[in-house]
């Protein structure tokens, strides 16, 4: 079993986190990567819903070590309470769980400067309003306050007095600003701090340790490639590395312990926020996958918007991911659908493409070029073994294969840990999933 990367290839949302709580089965830890409280990966366990922001999905899973890794970004009140969360539910976090003394802090402030921003935009990114976005901004403007700061009260409060005196003057007008204390957030940090000091670690240090050991990592990424920060539909994406190399960076595990990477895709798009969707659905067929995938955020409860499947977009996420083999996703959501249609290039200003443009512009002004299929019209729900599946459904997940240019290791039949396929793919895969479906 290899060292295993699973990112999102669409605009997040995508179901990673039952395909973690999934594979975590088969490794020994799992570490997250990037991002903050702005994900939210759902899992249930029997009839248990449970949304996890921070901790990695694998927490579920008795005996896994869990990590945060110095690429996120952490609001400690929120971290407390989803550990809280978990020890009610009996996850031992003791011995299991450790957080990056190199993570940067998400304060009070970043939370306010993220909704006044967004209020005052003319063009909405459309972000969930957790202070994640300037918290990133203020560790690339080597201002941020990291996890190790707590363990020195006086560097804490001198790093954080700064800080808020330069917001304010930035944002003069300003009142909630103008009305954050100081003092308080100081106690209140210093609170935050002792609850997760057991918790705190070298996290590289860790997982070195865990590879030279020869146990095996999964990493966890939130969001989706066509969010990243460098590779995605900017300035419509989440300010973090969302991609497979964001691994790397947001761990401090070098590039050559990456064995496989394995891109979690829908079966078909949505998109949370502003910018370019060009599948997007505005009629009854778009309300119809949005009731039925129960497409509302896990953070922050918005609709999200529906469309059919972006080959186009998926190709490109394989392509700059590396990605060996997909997992598919919300199968089950066109059970009811005829036909399914599937976005197979763009019509630009008269002329075809078939490559994911860089320019955001160039996408807004894009229109799919379709390829339509027969739906199935029978339930996918619970079925474990490809074979069973409803001819046209297998000939649907070929195509997108075809498209793709990845095979389907893993097929989500409904939102329960055992309604899944696992494929034995040894032919283009470089790691076994588990037992072949």
């Amino acid at each position: 079993m290899a060292n295993l990367v699973v990112v999102g290839t669409q605009w997040g949302d995508e179901g990673k986190g039952k395909v973690v709580d999934i594979l975590s089965q088969w490794f020994d830890a799992v570490a997250r990567y990037q991002g903050g409280n702005n994900a939210g990966h759902t899992v249930v366990v029997e009839e248990e819903k449970i949304v996890l922001h921070l901790v990695p999905s694998g927490v579920l899973r008795r005996g896994k070590i869990c990590i945060l890794g110095n690429g996120v970004v952490i609001d400690l009140e929120a971290l407390i309470h989803e550990m809280d969360q978990l020890e009610r539910l009996q996850v031992r976090l003791a011995g299991n769980f450790y957080i990056s003394k190199g993570a940067h802090l998400v304060l009070p402030y970043h939370k306010i400067l993220d909704a006044a921003r967004e209020q005052k935009a003319l063009h909405r990114i459309g972000t969930t309003g957790r202070g994640i976005g300037p918290a990133y901004v203020d560790k690339m403007a080597r201002v941020g306050i990291r996890v190790a700061a707590l363990a020195d009260p006086p560097i804490f409060k001198e790093r954080l007095a700064l800080n808020l005196a330069e917001k304010r003057a930035q944002h003069p007008e300003n009142e909630a600003l103008a009305a954050l204390d100081l003092e308080q957030i100081c106690a209140d940090h210093m609170r935050f701090a002792e609850r997760i000091a057991p918790f705190e670690a070298d996290t590289s240090l860790v997982l070195d340790r865990m590879l030279k050991e020869g146990k095996r990592v999964l990493f966890e990424g939130a969001q989706g490639t066509l969010l990243d920060i460098d590779l995605g539909t900017y300035p419509y994406v989440t300010s973090s590395s969302a991609t497979a190399g964001g691994a790397c960076t947001g761990t401090g595990v070098s590039p050559r312990r990456i064995d496989g990477i394995l891109g979690v895709v829908k079966a078909y798009t949505t998109r949370v926020g502003g910018g370019p969707f060009p599948t997007e659905l505005t009629d009854a067929t778009g309300d119809y996958l949005r009731e039925r995938g129960q497409e509302f955020g896990a953070t922050t409860g918005r609709q999200r918007r529906c469309g059919w499947f972006d080959a186009v977009g998926v190709r490109y996420a394989v392509r700059v991911n590396g990605v060996d083999a997909l997992a598919l996703t919300k199968l089950d959501v066109l059970d009811q659908v005829d036909p399914i249609r599937i976005c197979v290039g763009y019509r630009w200003r008269g002329r075809r493409i078939d490559e994911f443009p860089v320019e955001t512009a160039h996408l807004l002004q894009c229109e799919p070029i379709y390829e339509d299929m027969p739906g199935w019209m029978a339930p996918t729900v619970g079925i474990l073994r490809y074979p069973d599946l409803p001819d046209n459904c297998r000939r649907y997940i070929e195509r997108l294969e075809a498209l793709a240019g990845a095979p389907c290791a893993l097929i989500s039949t409904g939102p329960r840990r055992s309604e899944t396929i696992l494929r034995d793919l040894p032919a283009t895969a470089p790691w076994r999933l588990g037992p072949a479906g």
